[in-house]
Parts: structure tokens; sequence; C-alpha cells
């Protein structure tokens, strides 16, 4: 006669696997919304940089920047910030550019997230 005691069970139930696929929806559908904004950014921060190292752009106006920006955000399809919105400085003989803005990303009925970015060409 064998007296040892059953094993237990183990595994996922029913309940748990609805759960793990309703987060990993939700966070993927979260992940998806926030892509664009992130990739613009980074296209933001890539023109930024460019600019910045232009041997021509050191010593041209704020207008020459502002217009150099305009002509390269409407390659991009950058539309989160515009060319009033930069702010021009020099340090260091070397031409920085940096923007802060904010981007409202709407997820699900009224519920919306708010991103604060801050680009600059400064590495």
């Amino acid at each position: 006669m064998n007296n040892a005691m059953p094993a237990k069970q183990r595994g996922l139930s029913f309940f748990g696997f609805i759960f793990g696929a309703f987060v990993l929806v939700l966070a993927s559908i979260t992940g998806l919304k926030l892509i664009p904004a992130y990739m613009e950014d980074a296209k933001i921060s890539n023109v930024f940089t460019v600019i910045a190292s232009d041997p021509e752009m050191q010593k041209a106006s704020p207008r020459d920047i502002r217009m150099s920006f305009m002509k390269r955000s409407s390659i991009d399809n950058i539309t989160a910030v515009k060319a009033d919105d930069i702010e021009i400085a020099s340090s260091g003989g070397r031409l920085e550019l940096s923007a802060s803005y904010f981007i409202k990303v709407p997820l699900v009925a009224n519920v919306s997230l708010y991103l604060e970015f801050n680009p600059t060409s400064a590495k």
C-alpha cells in the first residue's frame, strides 16, 4: 500500500492567464502610442546636432539658424517644435541649440499621458 501524498498541481489558471494577457495588451497599447513622440524627439535632437556641428552655422545669425531648422524640420516632418521655440546659445565658441516642449498623448477615453521633452545639441 502506498501512503504517498498526491502531487500538487502546478500551472497557470485561466484567471491568471486572462490577467497576464490584459497586462500585456495594456502595456503594448501604451508603448505603441508613445513610440511616435519619442521618435520625434530623436529627430529634433538629431537636427539640433547637425545644425550645431555645421561649420557654416557657427557664426550664423539666429535668424539663419532658425531658417535652417525650419527647412530641416519640414523634411523630417517635425511638428512639435517651431523655429521660434529654439533657444540658441554659444558655449566655448560652440553653438548649442535646445528646446523644451510638451506632448499630450491620449490613451483611452479621458485618460492621457503628458510628456515633457528637452532636446539639445549638447552631448
